[in-house]
């Protein structure tokens, strides 16, 4: 458990650090359900980083493509990121596609030998709703065979068989999705 300094205190700054990893298929509501949650615990007085993949990848993960070893790399660097925040006090909030169990497994493993919460919520939305939204174009570009390799159509994603939490998110609103979310965390005794 994170010890909160006085002046943390004293700024209002409440709660001990956790991760809490968003996994789904593009164009799920990953990042919206996070930033939504960002927004709430921070306005509850709790430091909270949202680690959004495009961000990573740009800036963390530059040059890396998308085979399976350079998306598991990915996945690592954003884990031991997320890691280091949450062991420092920080909700590290990552709505990253982590398309393969053994990359998560991973993170997950990372966090339990640091005694680092780590929690696994699987943004359900299905491949036909996120083809519809379609927030990047990705789903467009790959029916018209501009791009291969598009998570859950045509690249594998596993996902996650017993998550901390399962999120239908074409079902429910962003806010109540975050509620959701913060409602596990209240559960877990992060909040």
């Amino acid at each position: 458990m994170t010890n909160v300094t006085q002046q943390e205190r004293s700024m209002g700054v409440t709660g001990q650090g956790a991760t809490v990893w968003l996994t789904g298929l593009p164009s799920a509501g990953k990042t919206t359900i996070a930033y939504a949650l960002a927004e709430r615990l921070r306005g509850d007085g709790h430091r909270v980083e949202v680690l959004d993949g495009d961000e990573i990848r740009e800036f963390l993960s530059a040059g890396l493509g998308f085979t399976a070893e350079d998306r598991h790399t990915n996945v690592q660097r954003i884990g031991f990121v997320a890691e280091l925040l949450a062991s420092n006090g920080v909700k590290a909030l990552v709505p990253v596609i982590a398309p393969y169990g053994r990359s998560r497994e991973a993170v997950r493993k990372r966090h339990e030998a640091a005694g680092t919460t780590y929690l696994e919520v699987h943004v359900a939305t299905p491949v036909e709703v996120c083809s519809v939204r379609d927030v990047k174009g990705l789903y467009a570009k790959q029916a018209a065979g501009e791009i291969s390799g598009l998570t859950g159509v045509d690249d594998p994603y596993e996902a996650p068989a017993a998550p901390d939490l399962r999120i239908e998110a074409h079902t429910q609103s962003v806010d109540e999705s975050a509620a959701a979310l913060a409602a596990l965390l209240s559960e877990r005794g992060l909040l």
